[in-house]
């Protein structure tokens, strides 16, 4: 039997780029793939004819190339693009015309190409290839959960050695992903878990047997900034029967300044769609640092940590503590969904115990009380005389989940077998 060539959207501005998205669109064609050409030019036509012209992607925005040059603004114009560009591609996936996507640009292209990722499922390849790739110019929440980005070496005008090596790595990335991609469907309900691992935050090693004994799959989400990216993102998209967010520490590091960030809507998306969420504030004495940048400015005296040569972690004094306990409440207070705080009073991360190298009883005390006044009516509160890898923690969270499942506030898991 012969397999089917996988269709691969190829999405760029033809009027500029023709020589390089042939170029690419025939490495697709090397690597077994099929390209399916999108052209989302603006002011010019490629010497090519697209599969989906740009009056095809003007059209899936509700409007007219004429409208959008008569935006008379490039930035305007290309926004109205990627949302037609990001609408006409879902339309291809979701009607099984495509398998898998690549992008080619700059920073107007890159612009675009990432609203197109975040328009897609999950499991579906996408690739951006851009020269801003990996750059300080792209915010978190910009990023979608599973994208492959390559940094367009060469890439700003016309072909070349280097060009062409990056765009072949690029087609050979995309369709060999296309060939062998799985959906992120689960036959059990997914739990999402957030955590910084197993020595700061301990809980995951417990619950996670516990949970799929349950009938559900956990899938942990690493908090230094993309990993609680991942979580709103796929939250948003309703991806899962219940979220354990217990590692806030990314809450703490955007609102002190720091580049380890999830954006500023971290813990908010799973009560933005509805779905049940247990919450705990693991680790957020604690703001992050790049161990080759800047203690954050009005913390470079207090007690910090290099965990290797990319991440290093300074404490919060009391008064911060408190101001991250309201931005929590705050969030909280917007949750459209059956919310359950559990705050373990005894301290939040392995280090904060005493005789460990950040236990500060009289900032934990201020966070405690603060985080007391900042949780909003309506939110189910556990006040808990426990510290946070303490087993009586877990079972406090078992405790509200067994409750919601017999309530039907959960759904049921699908116990093996």
């Amino acid at each position: 039997m012969t397999e089917v060539a996988p269709a691969i959207l190829v999405i760029g501005t033809g009027d500029t780029k023709a020589e390089e998205l042939g170029f690419l669109a025939d490495r697709v064609r090397r690597a077994g793939g099929r390209p399916v050409m999108l052209d989302v030019s603006v002011l010019g036509d490629p010497p090519y004819a697209p599969d989906h012209d740009k009056h095809a992607v003007a059209a899936a925005a509700g409007t007219t190339i004429p409208a959008v040059v008569a935006l008379g603004d490039e930035n305007a114009a290309m926004a109205a693009m990627a949302e037609g560009a990001s609408r006409l591609a879902a339309r291809l996936v979701a009607a099984g015309a495509v398998q898998g996507m690549v992008a080619i640009g700059g920073t107007m292209a890159t612009d675009l190409a990432l609203d197109v990722a975040q328009a897609l499922p999950v499991g579906f390849p996408k690739v951006v290839v851009s020269t801003i790739a990996f750059s300080h110019l792209i915010p978190p929440q910009r990023v979608a959960a599973d994208l492959t980005m390559i940094l367009w070496a060469g890439g700003l005008y016309g072909l070349n050695a280097t060009c062409r090596s990056v765009l072949a790595q690029a087609a050979g990335a995309v369709t060999g992903a296309a060939r062998l991609a799985e959906p992120a469907e689960s036959d059990r309900p997914v739990v999402a878990l957030s955590s910084l691992g197993k020595s700061c935050l301990t809980y995951m090693v417990r619950l996670r047997p516990e949970l799929e004994a349950r009938g559900y799959e956990v899938v942990v989400f690493h908090t230094t900034g993309m990993g609680g990216r991942a979580l709103e993102s796929l939250a948003r998209q309703r991806r899962f029967a219940a979220v354990f967010d217990f590692s806030l520490q990314e809450v703490a590091n955007h609102e002190t300044g720091s580049p380890v960030t999830s954006g500023p809507d971290r813990l908010e998306g799973a009560g933005a769609a509805g779905i049940p969420q247990i919450v705990a504030p693991g680790a957020v004495d604690m703001v992050d640092f790049p161990t080759w940048g800047q203690v954050p400015s009005g913390l470079e005296n207090r007690p910090h940590h290099a965990h290797n040569r990319l991440i290093a972690s300074v404490t919060s004094p009391g008064p911060v503590r408190a101001r991250i306990a309201a931005a929590i409440g705050a969030k909280l207070a917007r949750a459209r969904a059956p919310t359950a705080f559990i705050l373990p009073a005894r301290g939040i991360e392995m280090w904060d115990r005493p005789g460990e190298p950040l236990h500060d009883p009289e900032a934990l005390a201020e966070f405690v009380a603060a985080m007391r006044a900042a949780v909003p009516p309506g939110i189910e509160f556990h006040d808990l005389d426990a510290h946070i890898n303490d087993d009586a923690f877990v079972d406090a969270v078992l405790a509200v989940f067994d409750r919601w499942r017999a309530a039907g506030v959960v759904r049921p898991g699908r116990p093996a077998g």
